[in-house]
């Protein structure tokens, strides 16, 4: 009695490539690796620094304040001061540490003639970092008009 064929078929064939989408993946994390942490390498340099008495380790930047009001009155570091004894103090400032930052607020309403006064005496002293602060914006909806004096 036959029961079937008696030539067996053979399975599918093992594959004799080797697949190279995972090797090309392990290749470019490697690649990037390397991009990002080449210049770390580079800047770890070893150095000796001849020591100096002058020289302060760690020292942050000083900043000082400086706020023009909607009048236009100037007050240093919540002083209120007129524009000869400003311009004095940020002549003194200016000469103890060069460096010095002033963190500027002005009014939405202070002419613009009143905030470049403050900008020259400071520029005046020696004091050439100056950075403005402002309020965020609302995310609700467009800036409020400026008002006109």
């Amino acid at each position: 009695m036959a029961f079937g064929r008696l030539e067996r078929t053979t399975g599918p064939q093992p594959m004799s490539d080797i697949n190279m989408t995972p090797l090309v993946d392990v290749m470019l994390v490697l690649v990037v690796i390397f991009i990002l942490t080449a210049p770390l390498m580079a800047s770890s340099i070893r150095l000796e620094l001849p020591r100096a008495e002058g020289a302060t380790p760690g020292a942050a930047p000083q900043f000082v304040t400086l706020v023009v009001d909607a009048s236009g009155q100037a007050f240093l570091q919540d002083e209120p001061l007129s524009q000869p004894a400003l311009a004095e103090r940020l002549r003194r400032i200016g000469a103890e540490r060069p460096d010095t930052e002033i963190q500027l607020r002005a009014d939405a309403a202070v002419p613009y003639g009143r905030v470049v006064e403050v900008m020259g005496a400071a520029h005046l002293a020696g004091l050439q970092r100056i950075g403005f602060v402002a309020e965020p914006q609302s995310a609700g909806g467009p800036p409020a008009p400026a008002k006109a004096p």
